[in-house]
């Protein structure tokens, strides 16, 4: 591994060089030092050394020129119309067994959402000298057919993505109060969504794609990690992990009561954080350190659970995000070993897929995770600061 000069962003090295010096990396290194990865897989990056940025006025006429040139009609939410690479696309399990687990695309940044900067946006970054605003740290999403909302400590932000219009819009101060570490993000009903943030120890309704802050649900969070809205049954379900226990509100906002206690027990929770609703209202909570997963009736009865502790197949270290599929299955995010882990209604392993990694498909300390109508499956890649969409295949790919 080496280091970029003037960074402490590490680089895997491909082991060849150039003439000149430069080091070959097996990643294209963005704005902040993450990996890229798109469509056509790996992209590759050369460096050579220090780069000097004190660039003459007579050089910045020339780059607007040479920016002029290169087609800065690019306007900003138009989709690049360059053609993708024909790529093997990346399959779980692998061939020859029936496909079930099929990568589709890897956001690392707006350009992959096909959301592109106005030319003189641009322009202004450059004189300015102005990074790109993107993730730091993406913990918790939520997505439906237009929109997906991406919550990031790391930025102190909660990122409102329009996928149909191709807009995104950083939402840091909810009220007149600054967000400090937003965790989760749910969905609710019309235009509603709920967010939670640990060290405030709130839980906020926003409105709209501006992000309005409604209300603040009244109850005294010391905790608040995840959050799951029930439409079925119009139930807002907050675990909060330093009390230990399941709070339970109507869509409305009203407290409806609590579930569990600390324990080991059915029912009971060791620091329960990550939340997640079935398709008949069925309750998913990650036992963080209980190493497992419970499920509970609408009606906050025990009904299940899934997971031991250890590092073998069906079992925890450091159980994060879950989420169902259409047929059921139960996606539970194991940071520590970097993959994700599904299991059946009845709490059989069935599959992993991801690794440790920098490259599509690939993992560093993963958290949220988050399947839509479509079974499109979010993964937020946190230390790899992006998001990685999957999607599930009921019947089985075998092209």
């Amino acid at each position: 591994m080496v280091l970029v000069r003037g960074s402490s962003e590490p680089c895997f090295r491909s082991g060849g060089s150039c003439s000149d010096g430069t080091e070959l990396c097996l990643a294209r290194v963005g704005r902040s030092g993450h990996p890229r990865c798109s469509g056509t897989g790996i992209l590759f990056r050369f460096r050579s050394g220090e780069v000097e940025m004190g660039a003459t006025r007579l050089v910045a006429t020339f780059v607007v020129m040479a920016m002029l040139s290169a087609g800065c009609a690019a306007v900003r939410g138009r989709p690049s119309t360059e053609p993708e690479k024909a790529v093997r696309q990346m399959v779980w399990p692998a061939p020859p067994l029936p496909s079930r687990i099929r990568q589709i695309q890897c956001v690392a940044e707006p350009a992959d959402l096909g959301i592109r900067p106005s030319f003189w946006a641009r322009v202004g970054s450059f004189f300015a000298g102005r990074q790109e605003t993107w993730f730091v740290r993406p913990t918790g999403i939520a997505a439906d057919a237009t929109t997906v909302l991406v919550t990031d400590p790391g930025a102190q932000a909660v990122w409102i993505i329009s996928t149909s219009k191709r807009w995104l819009r950083r939402i840091r101060n909810v009220g007149q109060q600054r967000l400090v570490s937003p965790i989760a993000v749910a969905f609710g009903p019309g235009k509603r969504f709920f967010l939670t943030d640990s060290v405030l120890g709130e839980v906020f309704v926003l409105q709209g794609s501006e992000g309005e802050l409604e209300a603040t649900l009244p109850y005294p969070f010391r905790r608040p990690t995840g959050i799951a809205y029930d439409s079925v049954h119009d139930r807002l379900y907050v675990a909060d992990s330093a009390l230990h226990q399941i709070v339970v509100f109507s869509g409305d906002g009203r407290l409806e009561g609590t579930i569990g206690r600390r324990g080991a027990g059915e029912g009971e929770f060791n620091f329960p954080t990550y939340l997640a609703v079935d398709r008949e209202g069925l309750l998913y909570v990650t036992d963080s350190l209980g190493f497992r997963v419970q499920m509970f009736t609408p009606d906050g009865r025990f009904a299940g659970q899934l997971g031991e502790h250890g590092d073998s197949a069906g079992q925890f270290a450091s159980p994060k995000g879950l989420a169902i599929d259409s047929d059921g299955h139960i996606y539970v995010v194991e940071a520590l070993f970097d993959a994700v882990q599904i299991f059946d209604r009845e709490g059989r392993f069935l599959l992993t897929f991801g690794e440790r990694g920098l490259g599509p498909g690939q993992f560093w300390l993963p958290s949220g995770i988050f399947i839509d109508a479509r079974d499109r499956i979010y993964v937020a890649d946190a230390y790899n600061q992006r998001i990685q969409i999957f999607e599930y295949l009921p019947g089985g790919d075998h092209e």
